[in-house]
């Protein structure tokens, strides 16, 4: 490959608001896109920018999704359009908070292959401003029509989203997420307790982190203990998460970052020292989350890291930070069980307490990531961000050391290789538990639901009574499985 088309991180810009805080200005998702553009760029001619790429927002992210106070029909070109670009290509990525991550490894293969120079990635969300504007009087308009082509690739649902799961009550991240953590605790044979306390220790030093940051949503230190005892302000979501451990939606915050080539860095007087090279990279798809034969971890993501690691030449030891996408604390677990990550988790303070910026979250990580390569140069920083149910999983490696751009590894055929459970739309008869959670609503119910398996091995959704699954170990336990059109129930 020419030396000179070898892929550089350039420039990196964060933004954020806080509602009651001095200066807040209540900017729209494409305001903060665009101020976060704006830094990425400083120094650098947007007309330069041929290429800008956009994380999709939560707003536009289903196909029932809705924009309360508007949104712009071309989000990549409203946030160009503000900054003074006019890019021959603008892209709308999928769904899923693999996509920074996933956009700025397509993007550099671009420069790479000489088909970009200089391509900006930019993502960012409004929710805890939207939420607070619906209740004026005097709303704001935040629609805008952006003229110009746009390769929207659609909401890109395919594994983010299973329907049997919907039609027995999991439909929130939370309770997915928790039937992961539930069978990681009866693997590791700890007691509710226990677990807690691990899941407590596991984030209280990324409180300490997003209490440091300025761009943090809840910039506030916590003891493990603190973080996962139940209490009026940090109620039960679904078992065994409290609200503390659980990614924080209610976000303003924007991100970018700017790749050019090595010619183009030079080009633009960009001093080499502040050039970020991509060291290792994969992204790779996990199986449908019925299919997977052990609900405990999620393999395809510790591949994406590995092969990442294997292309870098590196080990685990050689890293000298990571940021770990954090939803959950089983989303860094997944890793670090498998990887012996000795470095700290987190760059941003994670997404329960830095926050959950929808779909664009890894984008601050990435940011942060440059920010600290640039100030302990040579140091190797790892950015693993995750989308769906353990679904999709993009890892990037980065260091100021130069080294030539690799291609992606065929991952795919690894995992299409990996055996597969069978399913029952219909469970009737006897079966065993996997895993489970109780969802807890805000008005007290409690609904209780397990994936469990047939004598056959076939694998189910089911709802179950609350009282069967609130103590004891449901994991292994025997039960009898029985359908009915509204879903399968076991008891």
């Amino acid at each position: 490959m020419n030396d000179q088309r070898t892929p550089v991180l350039v420039g990196a810009g964060q933004v954020s608001e806080r509602l009651g805080d001095p200066g807040y200005r209540g900017r729209s998702p494409v305001g903060l896109a665009a101020a976060a553009a704006a830094l990425a760029l400083a120094g650098v001619d947007p007309r330069e920018v041929d290429t800008i790429a956009a994380v999709r927002q939560f707003e536009i992210s289903t196909p029932h999704a809705v924009a309360p106070l508007g949104r712009s029909d071309n989000f990549p070109r409203s946030v160009a359009r503000r900054v003074g670009a006019d890019p021959a290509r603008a892209i709308l990525d999928v769904t899923g908070g693999q996509s920074p991550q996933h956009l700025v490894t397509e993007l550099a293969a671009s420069i790479a292959a000489g088909e970009s120079r200089a391509a900006l990635v930019v993502g960012a969300e409004a929710i805890s401003t939207i939420a607070h504007l619906m209740a004026s009087p005097d709303r704001p308009d935040f629609a805008e029509h952006a003229p110009g082509g746009l390769d929207d690739r659609g909401h890109g649902l395919d594994g983010l989203v299973d329907a049997e799961l919907a039609r027995h009550g999991l439909t929130s991240a939370a309770a997915q997420y928790a039937l992961f953590e539930n069978a990681r605790r009866a693997r590791l044979g700890q007691t509710r307790e226990e677990y807690a306390l691990g899941m407590g220790a596991l984030f209280a030093p990324f409180t300490r982190v997003a209490a440091a940051n300025p761009h943090a949503a809840a910039p506030t230190e916590r003891t493990a203990g603190e973080l996962v005892t139940v209490s009026e302000r940090n109620r039960m979501i679904a078992d065994p998460y409290p609200r503390y451990v659980v990614a924080r939606e209610k976000v303003n915050q924007g991100a970018a970052v700017l790749l050019t080539s090595v010619a183009k860095a030079r080009e633009l007087g960009v001093p080499p020292g502040r050039w970020v090279y991509v060291h290792g990279h994969a992204d790779v798809r996990e199986q449908d989350i019925l299919a997977r034969p052990d609900l405990s971890r999620g393999p395809a993501s510790v591949l994406a890291v590995t092969d990442a690691l294997a292309q870098a030449g590196a080990t685990p030891a050689d890293v000298a930070a990571a940021d770990l996408y954090s939803c959950f604390p089983i989303a860094v677990t997944n890793i670090t069980d498998a990887v012996p990550l000795t470095c700290p988790l987190t760059l941003t303070g994670g997404l329960p307490f830095f926050g959950g910026p929808g779909n664009a979250y890894s984008l601050h990580a990435v940011a942060e990531a440059v920010a600290f390569c640039r100030a302990h140069p040579g140091d190797l920083v790892l950015v693993g961000a995750n989308g769906g149910l353990l679904s999709k999983y993009s890892a990037g490696l980065y260091a100021t050391t130069p080294a030539p751009w690799t291609e992606q590894s065929d991952l795919r055929k690894q995992v299409d290789a990996w055996p597969r459970v069978a399913t029952a739309t219909d469970a009737d008869g006897p079966a065993v538990i996997e895993t489970y959670t109780i969802r807890h609503s805000r008005d007290g119910r409690r609904t209780g639901i397990v994936l469990a398996r047939l004598d056959d091995g076939r694998r189910f959704a089911a709802t179950a009574d609350p009282a069967l699954l609130a103590s004891g170990e449901p994991v292994g336990a025997r039960v009898h499985a029985r359908s009915t059109p509204a879903g399968n129930t076991v008891a």
